[in-house]
């Protein structure tokens, strides 16, 4: 079995995905892709670098994930670009990895964690669909807090992201991650139970 793990930012997706994980699932995480492929001399990363400039590289030819940061979420056109070259190879290799799990051990769930899943259209690659949820203003916060922006920093990354209200809709399992972690917890037990993975 293989769910796509999605969410916002700053919902809480990894505690969901470590919670998983020690009850035996194996995780697959678009974000530690997306940084593999913006390593120095993966053709991605070269591909950027040509597209935005140097100015998105250390001296040391590593991404200068600040200035990338700042130029892509101030425009959506800049944005798109980015995803033009990151997207294809990320979703290449997520799609190589779940088929080598899956052949591998067919009855371990494999969970996809992709932030951008209804905003990528991946919806229809995974069986079910898993939305970690916490509403917008204790995003809002936990976002300012954890990566110390300004208010309008943060509403500017939410902003790039289809509202977390809409994925909550869209969820064929719902994790709501906002009463904590004793909470979200029995909601993924449950889970565990309801799959017959115990």
């Amino acid at each position: 079995m293989n769910i796509g793990l999605t969410g916002g930012i700053a919902t809480g997706k990894s505690t969901v995905s470590r919670m998983l994980v020690r009850k035996g699932a194996v995780l697959i995480d678009a974000d530690v892709i997306a940084r593999e492929i913006m390593e120095p001399g993966h053709p991605v990363l070269a591909a950027v670098a040509e597209r935005f400039g140097q100015a998105v590289l250390h001296p040391d030819g590593t991404v200068n994930r600040k200035k990338l940061g700042e130029i892509v979420f101030a425009s959506p056109e800049e944005r798109k670009a980015l995803e033009s070259l990151t997207h294809p190879a990320i979703r290449a290799e997520m799609r190589k990895r779940m088929a080598e799990l899956e052949a591998e051990s067919p009855r371990r769930l494999v969970v996809a964690d992709i932030p951008l899943l209804y905003e990528s259209g991946l919806e229809r690659l995974y069986e079910r669909i898993m939305v970690v949820y916490v509403p917008r203003d204790v995003q809002l916060s936990r976002l300012m807090q954890r990566d110390g922006l300004s208010r309008e920093e943060a509403e500017r990354r939410l902003n790039a992201q289809m509202d977390i209200e809409l994925k909550k809709e869209r969820a064929d399992i719902l994790i709501d991650n906002s009463r904590g972690l004793d909470e979200t917890e029995r909601q993924i037990d449950e889970f565990w139970r309801d799959q017959g993975l115990l």
